[in-house]
């Protein structure tokens, strides 16, 4: 009788414990194909502003700012970088935190630029809308209340809003994008650094594998956030840009590199070496980064050939 009670027990916890190994070897399978749907911003500048629609300046790039920062922030796991340790950009499921800093990297400068040059020449004021949304972006991406950053990252994303809501105003309210080359200019070459910087995290030498996802999903971010900019900015310049096909061929080779860049998506991202029976992911991530970067420069050579208007 005891004998079939203890076989039972045993029985028993066996079961338990494969239980338990199962459901922490299925973990990272599902946070992998979660992961790989997140990827896909579920906004397309190419639909919300046709060919053929007239604009006014700068509602297809704040509409894609928008969109980046609304996708991260009502995802099923929403804001991650101030969640528990266990789930922030620390350990254990951090693959989409470390994206979201990159990505908030990339609104950062994208949306500082806009304000600062895009939208302003000399002494006109800075539009107001924009100010505040720069200055939300610019909270503490970690801080969990007083205020969150969930808080006020949508307030960013109103202010964006608004800015996109007075562009439509006639006159408009919202400072329009000014279209100039020389302003553009200061946009690629923001985005040129960022690249540069994530082009750097790649190639880092490290020893540690969570430096090395690390590195690799942060530098994806920036990358996923200026793929779709680029395409808004194709459409914002598409008439000043109609009879440079240099330029046209140019920004669909970085938004493709970069495109490629942010829906890579490994099980499991190794830094073998090159002569290795692994992969070298951050590597391979790393060519269509610099492939987007090399080709940013050459974007800007043509706008400096066609002068400061």
């Amino acid at each position: 009788m005891a004998s079939t009670s203890n076989q039972r027990g045993s029985s028993f916890l066996r079961a338990i414990v494969a239980l338990v190994v199962l459901i922490i070897s299925g973990i990272p399978i599902v946070l992998h194909f979660g992961q790989k749907r997140h990827n896909v911003l579920p906004f397309d500048v190419d639909k919300a502003y046709p060919a053929d629609a007239k604009l006014v300046g700068g509602e297809a790039y704040a509409s894609t700012v928008k969109a980046l920062m609304e996708h991260e922030l009502n995802s099923v796991t929403g804001w991650r970088p101030n969640d528990l340790f266990l789930w922030g950009p620390t350990l254990w499921a951090d693959n989409n935190s470390n994206r979201q800093l990159g990505i908030l990297q990339a609104v950062r400068e994208s949306v500082r630029v806009l304000k600062d040059h895009l939208t302003k020449v000399s002494s006109n004021e800075f539009d107001a809308n924009l100010v505040e949304a720069d200055t939300d972006f610019r909270n503490d991406a970690h801080k969990l209340w007083l205020p969150s950053a969930e808080s006020k990252f949508r307030e960013g994303v109103r202010h964006l809003q608004a800015y996109i809501d007075g562009l439509a105003t006639n006159p408009p309210k919202s400072r329009p994008i000014n279209r100039r080359n020389i302003e553009l200019i200061r946009l690629f070459q923001s985005w040129s650094d960022m690249l540069g910087d994530a082009h750097a995290r790649l190639y880092r030498t490290t020893d540690s594998f969570f430096e090395t996802d690390d590195d690799f999903y942060f530098a994806q971010g920036v990358a996923h956030a200026i793929h779709h900019l680029t395409r808004a900015i194709a459409h914002e310049y598409q008439e000043e840009f109609r009879d440079r096909q240099v330029i046209q061929d140019l920004l669909n080779e970085v938004a493709e590199a970069l495109g490629k860049a942010a829906v890579l998506k490994p099980l499991i991202v190794f830094n073998g070496n090159p002569d290795g029976i692994f992969a070298n992911h951050r590597h391979n991530l790393d060519a269509y980064v610099n492939e987007a970067r090399q080709k940013m420069y050459s974007i800007r050579e043509e706008l400096q050939r066609g002068g400061g208007q």
